[in-house]
């Protein structure tokens, strides 16, 4: 039976030449098959701690283990190859049609090209775009179209793990919350380790299994479910954060018979559903 802990971090520290401290000291264990986000205001460390798990980063002091083994006793490139990244900006190859960004890794592994390309075209569809856009480049993507074709590349060669950073933070709001739709669906449906970047605390509560908000430095302030966190915040900093001191804060009120959600700054958000 497969070890629970997918990644763990046991009392990292970041400490850049010039004297920048990102991370003092964090230790966390992310669980297998669940989306864990840290979320946090920049300064808070949370881009340097998923930079550590593919090696892009290297830790000054502590250690990150993924499956059991630390990272740091690993090449670089084969572990880079059986972890997915997604990043802000999608990052793909302009000069190389869609097809053949979707299946770099598998090809990097030596899948031979025509299988590579048919499970690129499957990809295509598990996130939302119509195959006929395998031929097409980059360019000729809207933002929220590169950023599903970054997914499907991140997926292609069926990693256990996907590092997220920020990837839905450039596209506007409307094509973000079909994207975040979208990841939620892929996730009931294929139950990967996902470590989840983002300074959006809506984002983090809508997305995240588990919950890690981060003080500067890295420092944990409160770790949890999102109903956890919302029910009992830690402290005043946590409350602040998840916005229970301001618009987030929710009252009921009866209007016309009829119970109304208001927010903290008297909005009507809706109505609550009579129990059947």
């Amino acid at each position: 039976m497969p070890d629970a802990r997918m990644i763990e971090f046991r009392s990292v520290s970041k400490t850049y030449p010039d004297g920048t401290v990102a991370v003092a000291d964090f230790s966390l264990v992310v669980p297998r098959g669940q989306t864990t986000v840290l979320v946090g205001s920049s300064g808070s460390g949370k881009t340097t701690l998923l930079r550590m798990v593919n090696r892009m980063v290297s830790p000054t002091s502590g250690e990150v283990l993924v499956d059991g083994q630390d990272v740091a006793g690993v090449d670089p490139v084969r572990l880079r190859r059986r972890i997915g990244y997604v990043m802000q900006e999608s990052g793909l190859m302009p000069h190389r049609l869609v097809i053949d960004n979707i299946a770099t890794v598998p090809r990097l592994n030596r899948v031979p090209k025509a299988s590579a390309h048919a499970r690129a075209l499957e990809l295509m569809e598990l996130v939302g775009l119509d195959p006929a856009m395998a031929r097409r480049y980059p360019s000729q993507l809207s933002g929220g179209q590169q950023q599903r074709v970054g997914v499907a590349r991140a997926l292609a060669a069926d990693p256990d793990l996907l590092l997220m950073d920020e990837p839905f933070g450039a596209v506007d709001p409307i094509v973000r919350a079909e994207l975040q739709a979208e990841l939620l669906r892929l996730q009931r449906e294929l139950r990967k380790t996902i470590l989840f970047i983002t300074h959006d605390i809506s984002e983090a509560l809508l997305l995240g299994e588990q919950l890690v908000i981060l003080r500067t430095g890295g420092e944990i302030a409160q770790v949890g479910a999102p109903l956890e966190i919302v029910a009992d915040p830690a402290d005043d900093f946590v409350a602040g954060f998840v916005g229970l001191t301001g618009e987030r804060r929710l009252v009921v009120r009866r209007v016309d018979g009829v119970d109304i959600v208001v927010d903290g700054s008297g909005r009507p958000l809706g109505q609550v559903a009579a129990r059947g």
